[in-house]
């Protein structure tokens, strides 16, 4: 899904605060183009792209830096109920319903989300755009996935990690997106923002 550049905010007015941060960071030990690789009961997935100097044949292969994400989002909920709005298939439908996605992007036949709550399931998103597994699940606290736009080359994952804490406001939720291609980091970004983060809020604020 093409979520087109645009400046995100940084504070989402009367319900959450936001900062956003995108770098171009060295990863120790990347892996460069390579597939998830899928376990018996528990998916685990590495992907991480990124800029690599011409240099010799041998060292071509290697990424010395990638974009990534990285926000942190304060809600006026429990981590209780941000984990279920993440991970319970028909509260983020509604979540997806006050999306931009929703509006600018989804054909009305859209299937509807579907989210597995097991470490190797699969999940399906905004009627199929986003799909991927499921690599850890630490109720209340952590979610890590293996995260893929339906547009991207197939076999190819970025990595995507929300992790929980209490925060004097509510609750403070950090993302942290890495391994996708380079140049896509803008427009995921703008994505987080309009179709996860504003929304989510949204969906939050309702009794």
């Amino acid at each position: 899904m093409h979520w087109e550049p645009n400046a995100a905010s940084p504070q989402i007015a009367g319900a959450a605060t936001m900062s956003n941060r995108m770098s171009v960071t060295p990863q120790p030990n990347p892996l460069a183009r390579r597939e998830v690789l899928v376990g018996a009961t528990i998916a685990v997935g590495a992907l991480f792209f990124g800029a690599t100097e011409s240099r010799a044949a041998l060292d071509e292969a290697v990424s010395h830096s990638a974009e990534s994400i990285h926000q942190e989002i304060t809600f006026k909920a429990t981590k209780k109920r941000i984990y279920d709005a993440l991970t319970n298939a028909k509260q983020f439908e509604q979540v997806v319903h006050l999306s931009d996605a929703m509006k600018m992007r989804m054909p009305a036949n859209a299937p509807p989300t579907r989210i597995s709550t097991e470490p190797g399931g699969t999940f399906s998103t905004f009627g199929g755009l986003i799909v991927g597994m499921q690599i850890e699940l630490a109720p209340n606290e952590r979610i890590v996935q293996a995260w893929r736009p339906a547009y991207w080359k197939p076999g190819s994952y970025s990595i995507v990690r929300f992790a929980l804490a209490d925060s004097d406001s509510g609750t403070r939720l950090t993302l942290d997106h890495r391994g996708f291609p380079d140049g896509d980091g803008q427009s995921l970004l703008d994505g987080w923002n309009k179709n996860y983060w504003e929304p989510l809020t949204k969906y939050l604020a309702q009794p």
